[in-house]
């Protein structure tokens, strides 16, 4: 759990931070990271390197006004957690907001992040949340 509890700190610090500090990456991130997201959403694709987490973050903040996790539980295999939780999110648009289960399977490098693979429960829901708000 502490890959887990650092990986997130960071995230939610480069997410509401009023100014960027790229090299906070590095503290839960490995330099050749890449991150998977679902071609439904609207930072799909994948996220390389330190550049890319931060791109894909900065979209995230876009999007999302409010990012939380709540009740998450993760097991470990060697370097691969997979993990589970409540994802809360609220529309930057509109300001509507949603929770839904949401998993992702984590590889780990020297205990920095260097592949996710995140799974949505409902991306469908997420695309209707944030059309509402155009």
């Amino acid at each position: 759990m502490q890959l887990l509890d650092r990986m997130f700190a960071v995230e939610m610090a480069f997410l509401t931070a009023e100014t960027e500090d790229p090299g906070a990456l590095a503290v839960a991130f490995h330099p050749d990271v890449v991150v998977h997201e679902p071609q439904s959403l609207p930072y799909a694709g994948d996220w390389r390197g330190f550049a890319g987490i931060g791109a894909l973050f900065r979209r995230m903040r876009e999007v999302w006004s409010d990012v939380g996790v709540e009740r998450m539980e993760a097991i470990r295999s060697g370097d691969t957690v997979f993990m589970t939780c409540t994802l809360n999110l609220t529309a930057r648009g509109s300001g509507e907001a949603i929770s839904q289960p949401f998993a992702e399977v984590l590889r780990f490098r020297d205990d920095l992040l260097i592949d996710g693979l995140p799974f949505y429960h409902d991306t469908g829901a997420l695309a209707a949340l944030l059309a509402r708000g155009r």
